[in-house]
């Protein structure tokens, strides 16, 4: 073709699929850095057991970052590189090389970040191996077996909490007999405690055929469950388990869905 002259309608569609194809590699790093971004917290969740607030994410939320950056420069550089090849085809200037530098540069750059999440992944299952055993009662539902008592984390504030619980009882139809601020109570006689709470609740329909097969259950019931915050300003949902209740006392198996709802709505409020 001669200089001056008009590209071939092909060199025009051959321009439209590389900027395409860069268009989908762009989207696909995006996608890929919001997956890694949320790696982290998926990673840690699995291997503690435990709910990570996301503002504890790891290395992975910068790497994720990086990728999602990368994403969008490569976007818009091809939209510019487009631009300029085009107004280049209708000059007829198709003689000058273009060296595919941002390609290569976007590779290693990719091989990097590959680099820092194999190192990443390798110092994080190193630390987590080496925490200590005590450790392992921090679940997302523990049982102590020895009293019956389950504990549910909760991802918000004693306060939060019981707000929520109050919230799901009450559109459920189930009676809240008493809410004891226990801390609150300690304050008034100026004892400092950490922020507890037990709220008391049920429903004569579902506990008293409950009660009239085993009777000594109506020292546990109406139900209860107790919301608190640890040492380390966790805050747990604690009730007693529906299988030790019935073992303590006997309860008909057909019954133990009755009192077994306490799981669901302590599972709901921690959410």
């Amino acid at each position: 073709m001669e200089l001056g002259q008009k590209a071939d309608l092909r060199d025009y569609l051959a321009a439209e699929r590389t900027l395409l194809a860069w268009n989908r590699t762009g989207l696909a790093l995006m996608g890929f850095g919001f997956v890694v971004a949320r790696f982290g917290l998926t990673l840690q969740e699995i291997l503690t057991g435990q709910p990570v607030s996301a503002r504890s994410p790891g290395l992975s939320l910068w790497l994720g970052t990086v990728l999602i950056a990368i994403g969008l420069g490569m976007n818009a550089f091809a939209g510019w590189h487009h631009i300029r090849l085009v107004r280049a085809l209708d000059r007829g200037d198709t003689e000058h090389s273009r060296p595919s530098i941002h390609a290569a540069v976007v590779a290693f750059l990719l091989a990097l970040l590959g680099l820092a999440m194999a190192i990443y992944l390798i110092s994080f299952k190193g630390s987590t191996g080496s925490q200590p055993t005590n450790r392992k009662g921090e679940i997302s539902m523990s049982v102590n077996k020895d009293n019956g008592i389950v504990d549910v984390p909760s991802n918000h504030s004693v306060d939060e909490t019981a707000e929520t619980l109050k919230g799901i009882l009450q559109a459920k139809g189930v009676t809240l007999f008493a809410m004891v601020d226990h801390s609150g109570e300690a304050e008034k006689v100026g004892i400092k405690m950490r922020p507890t709470k037990l709220l008391i609740f049920g429903s004569p329909k579902a506990g008293t055929p409950v009660m009239l097969a085993a009777p000594s259950i109506a020292i546990d019931l109406p139900l209860k469950i107790l919301i608190w915050e640890d040492d380390q300003a966790k805050v747990w949902v604690s009730y007693n388990s529906p299988a030790h209740l019935q073992e303590r006392h006997n309860v008909p198996p057909e019954l133990v869905q009755n009192i077994g709802v306490v799981e669901a709505l302590a599972a709901k409020a921690a959410e």
